[in-house]
């Protein structure tokens, strides 16, 4: 849904920036550790959306996890973020162990957005058994 939505938005003539957050997390350490992230953000601060994919999948350090929260709070109020995840909003102190941060993360997040929670069958899922079906019948 998340890739739908940055596809029309670029259609519309939007802005739009799109990353797992893993590999944004990566980019930030390096950027932070050359110096560079000041100039990157500025970039950041340019696009009209930004999505961040596949949040929880791997757990971040503590450095990994004020940088994602820096970032977005940047963006808070400003610009539009789409953030993809697989777990629930109790389940995020996993991710960020600092009880505080995730707190304050997910109040920065949740105000005035838009929370869809899709709790259906995975797609990529019945997709496998479509294509392992066709496999069988021929």
């Amino acid at each position: 849904m998340s890739i739908g939505l940055g596809i029309k938005a670029c259609l519309e003539g939007y802005k739009v920036f799109f990353t797992t957050v893993p590999l944004f997390i990566t980019q930030l350490k390096e950027l932070r550790s050359t110096k560079s992230l000041r100039g990157y953000q500025n970039k950041l601060a340019k696009y009209d959306l930004v999505i961040l994919d596949e949040f929880g999948y791997i757990s971040c350090d503590k450095e990994g996890a004020e940088l994602l929260f820096t970032n977005l709070s940047i963006r808070t109020g400003r610009k539009s973020t789409i953030i993809t995840t697989n777990l629930s909003f109790d389940r995020w102190g996993e991710i960020f162990i600092d009880p505080v941060m995730t707190a304050a993360m997910t109040d920065r997040l949740t105000h005035k957005s838009f929370v869809i929670n899709m709790n259906g069958n995975s797609y990529r899922l019945k997709e496998t058994k479509d294509w392992l079906k066709t496999l069988s019948n021929n």
